[in-house]
């Protein structure tokens, strides 16, 4: 997974390195930004060099099978075109894109050259990006759900899982758009307020289903039952959003 550094180990990193461990599968964390980061905000980030990112996924593909690939916070520019030139020499792998532009308090982690380069370069490549309903917004140039997923798959996006967690209602509604399929919804119970790094978590979770040989579907199902199992044993780390219990699983 290619994701950033969060301190608060609420969101990013630490957050993919646990969900796919609990899944019974083994990461492979190359970072990508630090940030300055709580349960609240992110209050700034800084991108690692592009080059260093470049030797360590040549290193690692000359090294281990890679079964799936998850993206978090990207860094800049720079980072998604050297992991576009890697998913170009190596076609096939799934590749699970979690759009992370702003954080749950606002705070950004994408300026405008990295969001036109994940939107031109690596989503027509992803098998599935995982944008929240405000990244849905500002990616798809629309307030309309179905607009906005309508201008993303017009521009070359494979399949989009349009997460409802930051929504309203007694449900969470979960929706896969695709080309190629009339859109399929999952449905879990709403447990009250918002929790920190639930998007990664998700994204986490589905590669991790599929690295195992799960269907997008059937990883998606399993991953919407990890992170509601994770929600409801949530931890109060902070003073801001409490933090999903992604070691669930492995106490289960």
């Amino acid at each position: 997974m290619l994701s950033g550094l969060d301190p608060s180990g609420g969101a990013g990193i630490q957050a993919d390195i646990q969900a796919i461990t609990s899944l019974g599968c083994h990461p492979l964390p190359v970072l990508t930004c630090l940030t300055v980061q709580d349960t609240r905000n992110v209050y700034g980030a800084e991108a690692v060099d592009a080059g260093l990112i470049r030797r360590q996924l040549e290193c690692l593909a000359d090294d281990t099978p890679i079964h799936a690939i998850k993206t978090g916070a990207l860094g800049n520019a720079a980072v998604v075109e050297v992991l576009v030139e890697f998913l170009n020499r190596h076609r096939g792998i799934p590749v699970i894109t979690d759009p992370v532009i702003k954080a749950a308090g606002g705070g950004d982690l994408a300026d405008d050259h990295l969001i036109d380069a994940m939107k031109t370069q690596l989503f027509p490549l992803a098998e599935m990006i995982t944008p929240n309903g405000v990244e849905l917004a500002l990616l798809g140039n629309s307030d309309d759900p179905d607009i906005a997923v309508d201008h993303l798959l017009a521009g070359g996006c494979r399949s989009v899982l349009a997460t409802g967690g930051h929504g309203t209602g007694d449900r969470i509604i979960n929706t896969l758009y695709s080309q190629a399929s009339t859109p399929q919804h999952w449905e879990i119970e709403r447990v009250g307020g918002e929790y920190h790094g639930t998007g990664c978590t998700l994204a986490a979770a589905i590669s991790a289903g599929r690295a195992a040989g799960l269907s997008a579907r059937a990883a998606i199902a399993q991953a919407q039952n990890y992170v509601q199992r994770a929600i409801l044993s949530a931890l109060e780390v902070g003073k801001g959003q409490p933090v999903p219990d992604r070691g669930i699983a492995w106490r289960s």
